[in-house]
């Protein structure tokens, strides 16, 4: 079944052609193996100090939107400084990051992952999974450290080469 998911990822990234099309072949390849009920994926500019949602599975809640800047915190220093995963399995967890913790939790939500991506040398993109309290068990993200990096690099540089073109 997983083989069947990446493969299915691999032909809608070759056919894609528009910039939105590797996203959401990422999106479904994560619905296919680890599973999430909200996926955004971040492009991460400017050294670590601006982010830009490039895709998100719900654009109400978390619309595809301008460059902002990110603030000194515990996930930077996780994320963009250790390039580690942060991952918080519980509401009030990821309050203490996180100031939209309260639309989280309104969506049924309590657990995330933040996997930074390397591109160029630097972190170019986080994959940002969310689900239910308790979700992201040591094997599931140990799953999406495993095997979700390289479609997620890839699906990000077809992104960038299609928004490009």
């Amino acid at each position: 079944m997983q083989d069947d998911a990446f493969s299915r990822f691999t032909a809608a990234l070759a056919a894609a052609t528009d910039p939105i099309a590797p996203l959401a072949a990422l999106h479904q390849l994560v619905c296919d193996t680890v599973g999430a009920q909200l996926v955004t994926v971040t492009s991460v500019e400017d050294q670590g100090r601006l982010a830009r949602r490039s895709y998100s599975s719900h654009p109400v809640e978390y619309p595809v939107s301008g460059i902002k800047i990110v603030e000194p915190s515990r996930w930077n220093d996780i994320v963009l400084v250790g390039r580690h995963c942060f991952v918080a399995n519980a509401l009030a967890e990821i309050a203490e990051v996180f100031p939209d913790h309260q639309l989280i939790g309104s969506m049924g939500l309590g657990s995330v992952v933040n996997m930074p991506v390397i591109l160029r040398g630097q972190i170019g993109t986080t994959l940002n999974l969310l689900d239910a309290p308790g979700y992201y068990t040591p094997d599931r993200v140990a799953f999406i450290t495993r095997r979700l990096t390289l479609p997620t690099m890839a699906a990000q540089l077809a992104h960038d080469a299609l928004r490009a073109a």
